[in-house]
C-alpha cells in the first residue's frame, strides 16, 4: 500500500486495521512539503524570534524561552516528560493504524519534520515495529499527549516495541529491522507527540468493527425473522422510500434480498393469522437503517479527520510563519466516538430483543427456550440472560464523552474533548455485540431447525450451514459455552458475511 497524505479513503484506513502494514510505503510525492516544512522552521529559527512549540516552554510554559543550545533536549525532554500513559497496551492493529495517521499528518508538510523522521515512521511502519503504547492517559487534547509520546520515545530509542509479535527494548527491535534511533530536532517532539491520532485511531476501529456488527445483524435478523415465521411485508420497498432515509432503504433491502427465495416464508404468506409482527422484527429496517446512517456520517467526520493535520503549531512553508490554534481539540472525533457507541448499544438492544422473542413460546410459536424438551432441558434460558447483561452493560458505556471536560495545564487546557476514551470503549462495546449476535446466530438457526424440512433462504441457508459445521442443533443441555464462543467467532472474523454471499450495505454508499 501506497499512503498518499491527505487523500487515504477509508478503504485503505481499514485495509491497515485489518491487515496491518508490512510493505507500506509513503507516497514518494509527500517529500518536497516535509523538506519544504523542515526548511521553514530552520529559517525562522535564524531570525530568533520567540516561536511556539520550537524554542519556548510548552502549555502552561510557553512564555519560557529556550537557547538554541538546548534545543535538542527540549524535544527530548517533552517526550519524555509527557510519556506518562497509564493501562494495557493499544492493541497492535489500532496502534499500527495510529502510527500511519500520524505519518499521513506529518507528511503534509505542515509539521516542521525533517525527512529522516518521517523515514523511520514509515521504515517502523513496513516492517512491523509497534511501540508498546499504554492505553489511557489522553484527555483528547492538546491532542493525545501521552499515547503519542509513548509512541515517539521508542523512536529516540526509549521504551518498548512489539517487533513482529515479540516485545523488547526499543533500541534492540530497531537493531533488529536495521534501524537506529534518531535525535530529534526543533519542533519534532512536538509535531510526534501532538495530534489526535490516538484518539481517531481508535474511533476508526470501532467504526469498522460497528460496520462489521451492523452486516452481521442483519443477516442474524433475517434469519430470526424466517425462525419466527415473521413477514418480510415490512421490508417492501415502497414503505421506505416514503420516508426517504437511504439507511433505511438500504438496510430494508437488504432483509429483503436475504431472505429471497426462502421456502419457510413461502409457507405461511397466507392464511396466517398474526396481522403483525413485533417492532424487533418489522422495525428493523427503521432501527438498522438509522444507525446505518449514523455510521455513515462518523465515517465522514472520521475520514476528513483521518486526512487532516492536527498537531500545533503549523508551519506554512511558502509564507516561512508558524502560526498557533487548536487543531490538537479532538471534538469532531469525541462526538463521531459517541455517535459509534449509540450504533453499536441500539443493534445489540434490538438483537436482544429478537432472541428473547424466540425463546418465548407465546411470541415465536417455538418450544420454550428453543429446546424439544423444555423442563428437563432449560435450552436457551441462560443465553438470554447473557445477551441481556452485555446489553444492559453497552447501554452504561453508551454515555456521550464528549459531554464531559476537566481542566488540565494550570487552566491553560481548559476545555478538553475526552475523545481518547470515548473511542477506546467502542472496543469493548464491540466485544459485548459481538458475543450478543453470537447468541442470536445459534437461536435463530435452532429456530429454523424446527421447521425442517423446510428451508429458509439460500444466504441464510449458507449461513447454517456454516455454524452447523461447528455446533450441532441443541437435542437437549450441554455445555453451552463452548457454542457460544464459536459463533461469536464466527461473527468477529467476518464469517457469517462472507457465507451468505450477499453484498449488504456498507459505510460507503453505493452509486
Amino acid at each position: 500500500m501506497v499512503l498518499k497524505p491527505g487523500s487515504v479513503p477509508l478503504s485503505d484506513w481499514r485495509r491497515i486495521y485489518r491487515n496491518g502494514t508490512l510493505g507500506l510505503s509513503l507516497d514518494p510525492a509527500s517529500a518536497g512539503p516535509i523538506a519544504a516544512s523542515a526548511a521553514a522552521v530552520q529559517k525562522i529559527l535564524a531570525k530568533g524570534e520567540p516561536i511556539y512549540g520550537i524554542n519556548t516552554g510548552f502549555g502552561k510554559l510557553a512564555s519560557i524561552r529556550i537557547d538554541d543550545a538546548d534545543l535538542e533536549k527540549l524535544q527530548r525532554n517533552i517526550v519524555l516528560s509527557h510519556a506518562a500513559g497509564v493501562g494495557d497496551p493499544m492493541p497492535a492493529s489500532v496502534a499500527r493504524l495510529m502510527m500511519a495517521l500520524k505519518l499521513a499528518s506529518l507528511a503534509q508538510g505542515a509539521s516542521g519534520i525533517r525527512p529522516e523522521t518521517a523515514a523511520l515512521l514509515e521504515a517502523m511502519l513496513a516492517q512491523d515495529l509497534v511501540p508498546v503504547v499504554p492505553g489511557q492517559g489522553s484527555v483528547g487534547a492538546s491532542g493525545d499527549l501521552a499515547p503519542l509520546s509513548h509512541m515517539t520515545a521508542t523512536m529516540i530509542g526509549v521504551g518498548e516495541i512489539f517487533y513482529r509479535g515479540e516485545r523488547m527494548e526499543a533500541v534492540a527491535a530497531l537493531a533488529k529491522a536495521g534501524l537506529a534511533p534518531i535525535t530529534l530536532g526543533p519542533k519534532e517532539g512536538l509535531a510526534l507527540l501532538n495530534g489526535t491520532q490516538f484518539s481517531t485511531a481508535y474511533a476508526l476501529a470501532g467504526l469498522f468493527e460497528a460496520e462489521l456488527l451492523l452486516q452481521s445483524a442483519l443477516v442474524t435478523g433475517a434469519l430470526s425473522t424466517d425462525a419466527a415465521k415473521g413477514s418480510d411485508t415490512p421490508f417492501d420497498p415502497r414503505i421506505h422510500v416514503l420516508r426517504r432515509h437511504q439507511g433505511q432503504i438500504d438496510v430494508a433491502s437488504a432483509l429483503r434480498g436475504l431472505m429471497d427465495g426462502s421456502v419457510i416464508r413461502a409457507s405461511h404468506v397466507e392464511g396466517d393469522e398474526r396481522v403483525q409482527d413485533p417492532y424487533c422484527l418489522r422495525c428493523q429496517p427503521q432501527v438498522m437503517g438509522a444507525a446505518l446512517e449514523v455510521l455513515r456520517q462518523a465515517a465522514t467526520t472520521l475520514g476528513n479527520e483521518a486526512n487532516g493535520v492536527s498537531d500545533n503549531p503549523l508551519v506554512f512553508a511558502e509564507q516561512g510563519e508558524v502560526l498557533s490554534g487548536g487543531n490538537f481539540h479532538a471534538e469532531p472525533v469525541a462526538f463521531a466516538a459517541d455517535m459509534i457507541a449509540l450504533t453499536l448499544c441500539e443493534i445489540g438492544s434490538i438483537a436482544e430483543r429478537r432472541l428473547a422473542m424466540l425463546i418465548d413460546p407465546a411470541l415465536s410459536g417455538l418450544p420454550a427456550f428453543l429446546t424439544p424438551k423444555p423442563g428437563l432441558n432449560s435450552g436457551f434460558m441462560i443465553p438470554q440472560v447473557t445477551a441481556a447483561a452485555l446489553v444492559s452493560e453497552n447501554k452504561q458505556m453508551a454515555h456521550p464523552a464528549s459531554v464531559d471536560s476537566i481542566p488540565t495545564s494550570a487552566n491553560q487546557e481548559d476545555h478538553v474533548s475526552m475523545a481518547a476514551h470515548g473511542a477506546r470503549r467502542l472496543m469493548g462495546m464491540a466485544a459485548n455485540l459481538g458475543h450478543v449476535l453470537g447468541i442470536e446466530l445459534l437461536a435463530a438457526a435452532q429456530g429454523c431447525d424446527f421447521h425442517a424440512p423446510m428451508m429458509s433462504s439460500a444466504p441464510l441457508e449458507a449461513v447454517r450451514k456454516l455454524l452447523r459445521g461447528s455446533v450441532p442443533m441443541l437435542d437437549e443441555d450441554r455445555h453451552f459455552s463452548p457454542d457460544m464462543e464459536a459463533a461469536t467467532a464466527l461473527i468477529r472474523s467476518g464469517s457469517v458475511i462472507n457465507a451468505a454471499g450477499y453484498t449488504l450495505p456498507s459505510l460507503e454508499i453505493a452509486a
